[in-house]
């Protein structure tokens, strides 16, 4: 079973609250009927408990709401999945949005993204690594450089339920009947068969499906390419159903178990609203260079303009380790806290991905850390090129509260201007992270139609 929550904030449109409060996944399998139903039980006192919880708090903070003023009902779903020895997952999760705000290839905007993974739908909301794909572009990669790139950013971990005697008590735990394994536990389940293809060692080419032997990929192609199941134009057909009943651009989560012999299982799980700007913002060739230039980009998220922005926290260029990216989060914490309280909107500077739940990968922040921000900007580590997750919550989150979101490639990292950065005097220094408070705020303009963006000096 899955207990989660359903709050009167949470799938607002503006200012949600996704990903804020926790989901208890339960193998409910106990042979004792009231051992069972105690689990139900602590289960939902888990979720009304994390209402609570520092980082609900923290993100309360960046809204005009007060933790009184939240309402909330719990829901008790079936898991979809089927048991695999020890565990239960399902062999495909997704998060499809009728609204693609990095539309890449031929794709337009308005033909939307979806993002799949094996096991558990905690892969994509985490914003962990997932297959995405435009629904009217089903065949088309994304934007990888090579066959070795593509295998180096393929999923290769999945989340089930433990079927098995439990670990550890823990009931504040949110994943305490979770376990995350390696992609190869899936090929002794057998589990693969429409998820993955296979790299061909001879020949260097990507083969579909699993008949051989040879590195996993998973990229769907037996239901995206080969149309084995016709998951795509059910999810365009439900896409267009949910936006006429909301009036605006949806998100969906939906997860599948499939059978060889029987009918697959389609589990449509929640449908919210998403928040998208009409605004007409031009910006010009002359605007994404030049020493006016603090920082541009032709992939950034959002749309619209912000003149407001006096305060730049900023991730050290010459001090960055990836090894030490906790020790980013808590200054990054301690410095939102302050601005928070003092209601100064800030612009965010660093490195990798944030919000990522590998820490080899960016930088772990939750959203509530980092919950003053009205502007992120993510200068790409070398060795770590694929996306943001728009099935994330952390990336629900960013489009709900209107902020905008800067992807610097790594090979432009350099185009951000470091040297006038560290001119500026600072209100706060640690080892690796500095904040500046400037005299006049930055411009910030994005102009959503084409994905241009760029943020200009005082």
């Amino acid at each position: 079973l899955a207990v989660r929550s359903s709050s009167m904030l949470e799938d607002a449109m503006n200012e949600p609250f996704a990903g804020i409060y926790g989901t208890k996944m339960t193998p409910n399998n106990q042979p004792d009927i009231n051992i069972r139903f105690n689990k139900l039980v602590e289960a939902i006192k888990f979720v009304y408990a994390t209402t609570f919880f520092k980082a609900a708090k923290d993100y309360m903070k960046a809204t005009p709401h007060k933790t009184e003023d939240e309402k909330m009902a719990v829901i008790i779903q079936e898991v979809i999945g089927k048991r695999h020895n020890k565990r239960f997952y399902p062999e495909l999760s997704g998060v499809a949005r009728s609204h693609n705000y990095y539309a890449f290839g031929h794709a337009d905007p308005k033909d939307g993204i979806v993002n799949l993974a094996f096991g558990l739908g905690k892969t994509i909301v985490d914003g962990g690594v997932s297959w995405s794909y435009s629904p009217a572009y089903p065949k088309a990669d994304p934007p990888f450089n090579s066959v070795n790139d593509m295998l180096n950013n393929t999923q290769r971990t999945f989340w089930s339920v433990r079927m098995d005697k439990l670990v550890a008590y823990d009931p504040v735990k949110e994943t305490e009947y979770l376990t995350e394994e390696n992609i190869h536990t899936a090929e002794e389940d057998k589990t693969l068969r429409f998820v993955a293809s296979t790299l061909d060692s001879q020949s260097g080419r990507i083969v579909m499906g699993v008949s051989k032997q040879g590195p996993r990929l998973l990229n769907f192609s037996p239901i995206l390419r080969l149309n084995e199941i016709n998951l795509n134009d059910l999810l365009i057909e439900l896409m267009d159903v949910c936006e006429k009943n909301e009036g605006a651009p949806v998100e969906i989560e939906f997860a599948m178990t499939f059978s060889e012999t029987g009918p697959h299982k389609f589990g449509f799980l929640q449908v919210r609203p998403m928040a998208v700007s009409n605004d007409i913002v031009e910006v010009s060739d002359e605007e994404m260079v030049g020493a006016q230039v603090l920082a541009s980009s032709d992939k950034v998220l959002g749309n619209g303009t912000n003149n407001l922005v006096r305060d730049i926290v900023y991730v050290k260029a010459e001090a960055f380790d990836i090894l030490k990216t906790q020790q980013v989060v808590n200054d990054l914490e301690k410095i939102n806290k302050k601005l928070v309280t003092e209601n100064r909107a800030y612009l965010l500077i660093g490195f990798g991905r944030w919000g990522t739940s590998d820490v080899s990968a960016g930088v772990p922040v939750n959203w509530g850390q980092i919950s003053g921000a009205k502007g992120i900007i993510e200068a790409a580590l070398s060795n770590v090129n694929f996306e943001l997750s728009q099935g994330s919550h952390f990336f629900h989150n960013i489009t709900g509260f209107g902020v905008y979101y800067f992807s610097v490639p790594f090979e432009k990292t350099k185009t951000i201007d470091w040297k006038w950065l560290g001119q500026m005097p600072h209100q706060t220094e640690t080892e690796m992270v500095r904040h500046v408070q400037l005299e006049e705020p930055v411009l910030i303009k994005v102009d959503g139609r084409t994905g241009r963006g760029t943020i200009i000096k005082p």
